[in-house]
């Protein structure tokens, strides 16, 4: 997973670079929970870029996620989602609670 933060807009990026099953939701969880946690953002945004694959065990990474963000009084969202697992949160609700955006506008990496 790649990560980026902006501290001027408290903004944490989370590029997801493999395929979410349940073997790889596990580290995916640690790992975001942790940067999360650690760096207290406004915006989470995850980045769905080269996952081409999700099982049942992303949703709930995912899920998970909007929960740990909402703690810290952060907004999660996600983006660059492919159409196949857009589907699978469309038909299971969750852009129903975590908006998929097109850009993020001044980002900067630090």
């Amino acid at each position: 997973m790649k990560i980026d933060f902006n501290e001027k807009d408290k903004l944490l990026n989370l590029e997801i670079d493999e395929e979410i099953d349940h073997h790889r939701a596990e580290n995916l969880r640690r790992v975001a929970d942790y940067e999360i946690q650690r760096r207290n953002p406004k915006r989470v945004i995850l980045d769905f870029n080269n996952v081409f694959f999700m099982d049942s065990a992303g949703i709930g990474m995912v899920i998970g996620r909007y929960k740990t963000a909402s703690m810290v009084g952060a907004k999660l969202e996600m983006r660059n989602v492919k159409s196949n697992i857009k589907k699978i949160f469309e038909m299971t609700g969750v852009l129903k609670i975590i908006p998929i955006i097109e850009e993020v506008e001044n980002e900067k990496t630090i």
